[in-house]
């Protein structure tokens, strides 16, 4: 690529303060401090099995609770990684991974699409893990399906112990979205037979 595919997004509410910035054609580094320990570890995740690059700076209301941080940066990923890839010319624009963690087997689908949707096919065994609260996974998934304008599909086929299903789940987003937003040089413009995305 001649452009570099990244971008940075600043977010200020009186719940959180956000500075994140993100690369697309990475290699899997991150500097994460997000407030939330298990959300920095499923996005170290996502990020060295996505081979993107990660930073975040996030200072949020986690006393009260993780919600409004790990909302606050589905958003503000959403925002990075539609404005990084820009006009999505030559990208292979969809993306499919199944990732297997023990007992759990999760799959991603994503279509870099401009058409937000989020089909959330998952059951959770537990309601926390450790101190998380694990209806956030959903909570994170719909905002950045939004912000990042893509349809994205998240089924679990099995498993029974929940760190490992959302581990797998934030593995395959990595994975999906490194497939989709590959550059195939046989794309000519934008694949859509609308002649945009």
């Amino acid at each position: 690529m001649s452009e570099e595919r990244k971008s940075s997004i600043s977010r200020e509410t009186s719940e959180t303060s956000i500075n994140l910035s993100f690369g697309v054609d990475g290699s899997g580094k991150t500097d994460l401090q997000t407030g939330v320990p298990f959300l920095t570890h499923m996005l170290d995740l996502f990020t060295k099995h996505g081979k993107f690059d990660l930073a975040i700076a996030a200072n949020g209301d986690t006393e009260v609770d993780d919600h409004h941080t790990t909302e606050d940066i589905g958003i503000c990923l959403g925002e990075a990684l539609k404005q990084a890839l820009g006009s999505k010319e030559g990208i292979k624009r969809y993306g499919n991974a199944f990732v297997p963690m023990d007992d759990a087997l999760a799959q991603v689908v994503v279509d870099l699409s401009n058409r937000p949707h989020l089909e959330y096919r998952v059951e959770l065994p537990s309601n926390r893990v450790g101190t998380f609260d694990t209806e956030l996974v959903h909570e994170f998934l719909w905002k950045l399906a939004i912000e990042a304008r893509m349809n994205l599909h998240v089924i679990v086929h099995y498993g029974h112990n929940t760190h490992h299903i959302i581990e797998a789940i934030f593995k395959a987003l990595g994975r999906a979205l490194d497939e989709a937003t590959l550059i195939d040089p046989r794309v000519k413009g934008v694949p859509s037979t609308k002649g945009m995305l």
